[in-house]
C-alpha cells in the first residue's frame, strides 16, 4: 500500500494560507489592528500625533468601504463580513491578496504535486478565495462576538457618568477611553462625528446596521427617543444594559444546550470529506477502476450535490433562533 501525500500537501497548503494572511495584516496595520490589543486603535493612531478629524475620517472610510463596493464582481459575498470585522484593507486590496495567493498556491501545487494544470488553477483560485473569505469570516465573529460581550459594560459605564452630571456625548466618550477595542474604537467614532455636529443617536442606529447587531439598535432607538421626548437617560440605559445582559446569558444558555447538536452537525457535514482525504492517503489507486466509467463523473457532482445540501440542512436544524 504506497501513501500519498497530496492531501497532506493541500491541507499545510490553506493553513499556510491563513497565517500568511493574519501575518500580512499585521505587518500592514501593526499590532493595534489585532482584537486583543489592550490598547483601543483609535487612541493610539491620536498618540501618533494624527489629528482628531484626519482619525475619524480613516477609520469611517475603513468601516463603510466595503459595503461601497458590492458591486465588484465576486466581492458582493465576502463585503458583508469585511464590513463586520472592520478589515483595514481596501476592497482592492483583499481582492489583490486573493489573486496573489492563488499564484503562490498554484506554484506550490506545481512543486508538491503532479495533478492537471487545470486542477491545480481551479484549486488555487478556489483557496486563494476561501482562504480570504474563512479569515475575514473569523475576524467577523470574533468581533462581533468580542462587541457584545462588552456593551452591558459600556452602557453602564455610560449611565454612571450620566449620574454624576456628564452629557451624553462625554458619557460616551469616557466609554470610549476607558474600555477596550472593538467597542472603545466604535464609539470614539461616535463620539468625534458628535462633536462634529451629527445627531447622536443617528450615529448609533448607523452603527447598529452595519453590525447588524439587535441590542445596539436598541440603544439607538432609547436614545432617540429620549431626545425627541425626553425623561431621565440614566434610568433608560440602566433598564437597557439589564435587558442586554439577560440577553446575552440567554444566548449563552442556549448555546451551551445547543452545542452537541451543532457539533454533530459540524462531525455529518465534515465525515465524508474526511473519509474522502483518509482514503486517498491511504489507497491513492482505490477509484482507479472506476475513473473512466461514464457515470463517474456525474456521480462526483451528484455526491458533491448531496455534501451542499447536507451542510444547509445541518446548518438549519442546529441554528436556533432566540
Amino acid at each position: 500500500m504506497t501513501l500519498s501525500a497530496e492531501p497532506i500537501i493541500y491541507i499545510s497548503i490553506f493553513i499556510g494560507v491563513l497565517v500568511l494572511v493574519e501575518g500580512i495584516y499585521l505587518v500592514a496595520f501593526g499590532k493595534s489592528i489585532s482584537l486583543n490589543s489592550k490598547v483601543n486603535r483609535r487612541l493610539e493612531m491620536l498618540d501618533k500625533g494624527e489629528g482628531r478629524e484626519e482619525v475619524l475620517e480613516k477609520l469611517r472610510k475603513e468601516m463603510d468601504q466595503h459595503m461601497n463596493s458590492r458591486s465588484i464582481p465576486l466581492y458582493s459575498m465576502l463585503a458583508d463580513r469585511a464590513q463586520k470585522a472592520a478589515i483595514a484593507f481596501t476592497p482592492p486590496q483583499l481582492i489583490g491578496i486573493m489573486a496573489g495567493l492563488a499564484v503562490m498556491i498554484f506554484v506550490g501545487l506545481s512543486i508538491g504535486t503532479e495533478t492537471q494544470v487545470a486542477v491545480r488553477v481551479v484549486v488555487s483560485i478556489g483557496m486563494g478565495i476561501a482562504g480570504v473569505f474563512v479569515w475575514v469570516n473569523g475576524k467577523a465573529k470574533k468581533r462581533l462576538a468580542l462587541i457584545e460581550e462588552q456593551l452591558p459594560d459600556a452602557v453602564e459605564l455610560m449611565v454612571r457618568s450620566l449620574r454624576v452630571g456628564h452629557p451624553f456625548s462625554s458619557a460616551i466618550s469616557i466609554v470610549s477611553k476607558e474600555v477596550e477595542d472593538p467597542i472603545a474604537t466604535e464609539f470614539g467614532i461616535i463620539a468625534d462625528e458628535s462633536a462634529y455636529g451629527r445627531d447622536v443617536g443617528e450615529a448609533l442606529m448607523h452603527m447598529a446596521e452595519r453590525l447588524d447587531m439587535q441590542d445596539l439598535r436598541f440603544l439607538a432607538v432609547a436614545v432617540s427617543i429620549q431626545q425627541q421626548s425626553g425623561g431621565n437617560l440614566a434610568e433608560i440605559l440602566m433598564g437597557l444594559a439589564k435587558v442586554i445582559r439577560a440577553r446575552f446569558r440567554l444566548f449563552r444558555r442556549v448555546k451551551a444546550i445547543t452545542a452537541e447538536a451543532q457539533w454533530s452537525g459540524k462531525f455529518l457535514s465534515g465525515f465524508p470529506l474526511a473519509a474522502l482525504v483518509v482514503i486517498q492517503v491511504t489507497d491513492p489507486n482505490y477509484y482507479d477502476d472506476v475513473l473512466d466509467h461514464p457515470y463517474f463523473i456525474p456521480a462526483c457532482f451528484l455526491v458533491g450535490g448531496f455534501l451542499i445540501a447536507n451542510l444547509v440542512v445541518m446548518r438549519m436544524l442546529v441554528n436556533i433562533k432566540v
